[in-house]
């Protein structure tokens, strides 16, 4: 399956502190056909690191984030479903964000990008989606960051969305989740290369925005994971642990592909959001859903604890909504949204199936 970025541009975009962005761009890929009714469309939203390249082979010969998810006969069928998704607002893989040239100045924006909020994330997405004259989704699924904008979709526009599927995610951060966060910004912005961002046309600030990744990828993993992946192997011609060896080639990669000043107002971002507004309880923001939902979390997932997906059930749940829950067992840690496919599919494909009959009644 071949894949392609394709490229939208609006007028404008009000953010919720009231800013205006104009114009702003979105990067999106599809893939499968839309129906005659667009009744059989799925927003797939990525987490921080992802980008609109979903599935798929690009140009460059890259596979696709999601590629083992998406496609035909996976658990986003494409000979059933019309699959679409989008590069967030403040990415740097061709939506708008901090590396855009800010039409005021003809400068980069820089760390002049104003904040954004994962609300921010969703209105463009739903800008997007309303562009193809869709009025309805079948399903939004994402894990991670992906889960919040799924969540977020479900409580911000219920009536355009049948079914939701957050994965391995939550409704808001905790104080270790903001930590680890705050850990990663710094790194960037010790860095004397970030030069208060304003690093554009000169020498990226790459060791701290590395750094950062290391940090990310520990999180992203388990301790059982690392064991059995790594242990306590050291490589003859230098000493170096394995594990130091495997953390500094994700970093030094990550350089390559991503932008400093993306990944500071994105985690922030991830940080500020909260479903329940600040309220102690989440049955209220989510009494406005009329959403099916599968929710899934996996048992060695320290960074996104299953607590915390079953917060959002158990508010759901309170409310007679209809929710699936199943927490997979996995060593991979958080990383198993990505790479544990067999059971995640056969529970996707079978709640998408009964989506589209419940659908169809209406």
């Amino acid at each position: 399956m071949v894949a392609t970025t394709h490229s939208k541009q609006f007028e404008s975009i009000e953010l919720e502190s009231g800013v205006v962005l104009s114009p702003v761009s979105v990067a999106y890929e599809t893939y499968g056909t839309l129906n005659a009714d667009k009744s059989n469309t799925i927003l797939v939203t990525h987490a921080f690191s992802g980008d609109a390249h979903a599935a798929g082979v690009d140009a460059e010969g890259q596979k696709g984030w999601w590629d083992n998810q998406i496609g035909p006969g996976k658990g986003f069928d494409t000979d059933k479903y019309f699959v679409i998704c989008s590069n967030v607002l403040g990415g740097c893989k061709g939506s708008t964000g901090p590396s855009s040239i800010n039409p005021a100045t003809g400068e980069r924006y820089a760390m002049t990008f104003p904040v954004i909020t994962i609300g921010d994330m969703v209105t463009l997405q739903k800008m997007l989606i309303d562009s193809f004259g869709i009025t309805r989704l079948l399903s939004v699924a994402g894990g991670s960051m992906g889960g919040m904008q799924v969540l977020e979709w479900a409580v911000r526009f219920p009536e355009a969305v049948a079914s939701a599927i957050p994965i391995a995610s939550t409704a808001r951060h905790s104080a270790q989740q903001i930590a680890f966060n705050e850990v990663a910004r710094q790194a960037i912005m010790a860095d004397p290369d970030w030069a208060d961002g304003n690093y554009y046309d000169k020498k990226p600030p790459g060791r701290g925005l590395a750094v950062a990744r290391m940090v990310g990828h520990i999180t992203y993993m388990s301790d059982e994971s690392m064991r059995q992946k790594f242990g306590r192997r050291q490589r003859e011609e230098n000493g170096i642990f394995e594990v130091e060896s495997y953390l500094r080639y994700r970093g030094s990669q990550f350089v390559d592909r991503f932008d400093a000043n993306s990944y500071l107002f994105i985690t922030k971002a991830m940080d500020m959001f909260d479903l329940a507004n600040g309220a102690q309880s989440l049955v209220p923001v989510l009494a406005k859903s009329r959403t099916r939902y599968l929710i899934i979390s996996f048992t060695s997932d320290w960074l996104y604890p299953s607590y915390q997906s079953l917060e959002i059930v158990s508010a759901l749940r309170r409310r007679n909504q209809d929710v699936a829950y199943i927490e997979l067992t996995s060593n991979y840690g958080h990383d198993a949204f990505l790479v544990e496919v067999d059971e995640q599919t056969e529970l996707i494909r079978g709640f998408l199936a009964r989506t589209m009959k419940e659908v169809a009644k209406k």
